[in-house]
């Protein structure tokens, strides 16, 4: 299990890497409109879509989202940053919700358990976070800022780990995910103020000061916890323990990306308001 985890990771970094370094703007919105809609797809079945015909019209309407987006925020030319901070703010208050009903399960299942709502909820997690990549990825230092929130993402995951395993004792989610502690989301947080630090000292980017660079990247990470507790929830709730099976020896996509959809919008948001 473990190698097959290694060459699927391996496998996505270098088809990542591929279409950043090769591909047009628009060519490259359209492989991560693809990515986007096979979460898409695995969020159908979680959201209780059984029938072929009704997954489809779910995935045909977040494609239609997304196009939507491109256009009104003119991904494809000089990006409209007005527009492209009211989409991502209201992905920032739909993200405060969901951290109300995360903190809330199983009682809050009452308002969001129906497939109507998951279905909302599905388009609120996936589309914000394909529109945040796409933003950055239209500046010509956007493959940078990308991988900079992978490793932010990665460090608070480390951190956590570490921490969790080795103080972990107040349950963070107990409901959602029992592994997750309150000291492991400390000990991750603490890893990206770490990288915070590194990156102001090494970089001494002009347009964020120390407190601008680690407002975000902390804001990032703790968006990434919420991204995976509310896809936990979800499966919970489903009664499934993977979203899909497409990864081997991960699962399904969403399982790899619970935290990205989250931080990604942050991130971006994040940048906006800090004067990038």
């Amino acid at each position: 299990m473990l190698k097959q985890r290694i060459i699927t990771a391996l496998a996505l970094v270098a088809l990542l890497v591929s279409a950043v370094a090769f591909l047009p703007l628009p060519g490259l919105a359209l492989f991560l409109a693809t990515v986007a809609l096979v979460g898409g797809w695995e969020w159908s079945n979680l959201a209780h879509y059984k029938s072929l015909p009704l997954r489809m019209a779910f995935c045909s309407l977040q494609a239609l989202v997304m196009l939507w987006m491109y256009v009104s925020c003119r991904l494809g030319d000089v990006p409209d940053t007005a527009a492209v901070q009211q989409l991502l703010g209201v992905a920032g208050v739909w993200w405060a919700l969901a951290l109300l009903w995360v903190k809330g399960y199983p009682a809050s299942a009452g308002l969001w358990g129906n497939p109507f709502m998951l279905g909302l909820m599905g388009l609120l997690v996936i589309t914000p976070a394909w529109l945040a990549v796409v933003f950055l990825l239209s500046y010509s230092h956007g493959p940078l800022l990308l991988l900079f929130m992978v490793v932010v993402i990665a460090c608070a995951d480390v951190g956590a780990y570490f921490a969790g395993r080795a103080w972990g004792k107040r349950k963070l989610a107990l409901q959602v995910s029992p592994g997750k502690s309150w000291e492991g989301v400390w000990g991750g947080l603490l890893a990206c103020a770490m990288l915070g630090c590194v990156v102001f000292l090494v970089l001494r980017p002009p347009q964020l000061g120390l407190a601008g660079i680690l407002a975000v990247i902390l804001a990032t990470a703790m968006a990434s916890v919420l991204g995976d507790l509310l896809e936990s929830m979800v499966k919970r709730h489903r009664g499934v323990k993977d979203s899909g099976t497409i990864l081997p020896g991960h699962g399904g996509l969403l399982d790899r990306i619970d935290g990205h959809t989250a931080a990604a919008p942050v991130f971006a948001l994040g940048l906006i308001l800090a004067g990038w």
